[in-house]
């Protein structure tokens, strides 16, 4: 059904001039009566404090109601949230103090929420050893099980910059596998994620590294409930997944192309574990109860819209993503600012919004164009334009 354009507004275009845009009329999406047959975790961005007296380069100012009031959002739509992770801005503004106040007040305040929160190494500060980034990993994870919180084993910079072959990354996720209390998700985050993570598990190419990822898994099937990876490459993805230990999933996080990867196909499909979902979830939820119903045109159709928003929010350089993240659920009304821990809402520049903002009502989630509109037209007086 085409959808009436109900909104006008101008926007920058690449020719450097200000050009009129229709919006329309939003999609509308119901909530799921009955979960999912894909596990669907969300990761969730935080809400920055604006009237925080904290420099936003040094310190992590939050708001916690809103950041929690996002978190039941999110539940609402049927979703698992993955707390404390990179959408959370973690290693760009977030801390581990405060990743796991973050970890107790989600824990504590959405009950009715499946929550896997991030365990990694983020507070040590120097050169570190292998014995370092063991002991690292077993503080954050022992901190997060005493919570009752399941675990995310988060890649580590600190083993990225230390390890001098895949045996030092099998001697450390041995190690902390060995004694976590139940099933983890391993998270392989790649280099267009975060540079500092480029040659993980030990080899320059992907799939030598994923030969090495595989040994742990085989070795430790029984701690590993899934793998989760980010390497924005649907052909590797697919190659691993073949490949799992029986019992083990894979979760993908690829943002570019997670609607046919969690489809999948005659051999087996993907689970999620997305920061997109953050910024879609009324359409991925309803998506994923259409799949649940084996209605996978309804499926492709409601998700189609969605790739091309999700693959503009994700593009290099891919780690500025939680800007879009943020900006999204400004324009929908979610928080009631532009403001980013960090300040990391001057990452992207203004005809990215603008491209995000056409993008967002192409696939139907500017729930509320008026204030969508409104807010957009903030932002272009924030930068001179009227």
């Amino acid at each position: 059904m085409k959808r009436d354009a109900i909104q006008a507004i101008g926007l920058p275009a690449r020719n450097g001039k200000i050009e009129p845009y229709q919006v329309r009329e939003p999609k509308a999406f119901r909530k799921p009566g009955k979960p999912f047959t894909r596990v669907a975790y969300a990761a969730a961005h935080v809400v920055a404090d604006p009237l925080s007296a904290k420099e936003p380069w040094l310190e992590a100012a939050i708001d916690w109601d809103a950041t929690i009031a996002y978190r039941r959002h999110l539940s609402s739509w049927g979703f698992g949230i993955a707390e404390a992770m990179d959408t959370a801005q973690r290693g760009m503004g977030l801390d581990w103090a405060n990743s796991l106040e973050l970890i107790r007040r989600t824990l504590a305040s959405v009950p009715d929420a499946v929550v896997a929160s991030g365990a990694g190494t983020d507070h040590l500060q120097g050169n570190a050893s292998i014995s370092d980034v063991i002991a690292a990993y077993e503080m954050q994870c022992a901190a997060i099980e005493k919570l009752g919180g399941r675990i995310i084993l988060m890649a580590s910079r600190a083993l990225a910059a230390s390890a001098k072959s895949p045996d030092d990354y099998a001697k450390v996720y041995d190690r902390i596998l060995g004694q976590v209390k139940r099933p983890v998700i391993i998270h392989w985050l790649g280099e267009m994620f975060d540079p500092a993570l480029a040659g993980y598990w030990g080899r320059k190419d992907h799939y030598e590294d994923m030969d090495v990822c595989l040994d742990v898994l085989s070795r430790n099937s029984s701690k590993v409930d899934g793998i989760k990876i980010s390497l924005l490459d649907k052909d590797k993805e697919i190659a691993m997944r073949r490949k799992l230990p029986k019992g083990v999933r894979m979760y993908t996080g690829d943002d570019f192309n997670f609607a046919e990867l969690i489809e999948g196909d005659a051999q087996g499909y993907s689970d999620a574990l997305l920061g997109i979902f953050d910024s879609i979830a009324p359409a991925a939820s309803q998506a994923l109860s259409h799949l649940s119903a084996n209605e996978k045109e309804k499926f492709n159709d409601i998700l189609a819209p969605t790739v091309p928003l999700s693959r503009h929010i994700f593009k290099a350089p891919t780690r500025f993503y939680k800007t879009g993240v943020v900006f999204m659920a400004w324009l929908n009304g979610h928080q009631e600012h532009f403001i980013m821990v960090g300040g990391q809402q001057s990452a992207r520049n203004l005809q990215h919004f603008a491209e995000l903002f056409r993008l967002a009502d192409a696939a139907g989630l500017l729930q509320d164009p008026e204030l969508a509109c409104r807010r957009m037209k903030q932002l272009l007086s924030v930068h001179g334009i009227s």
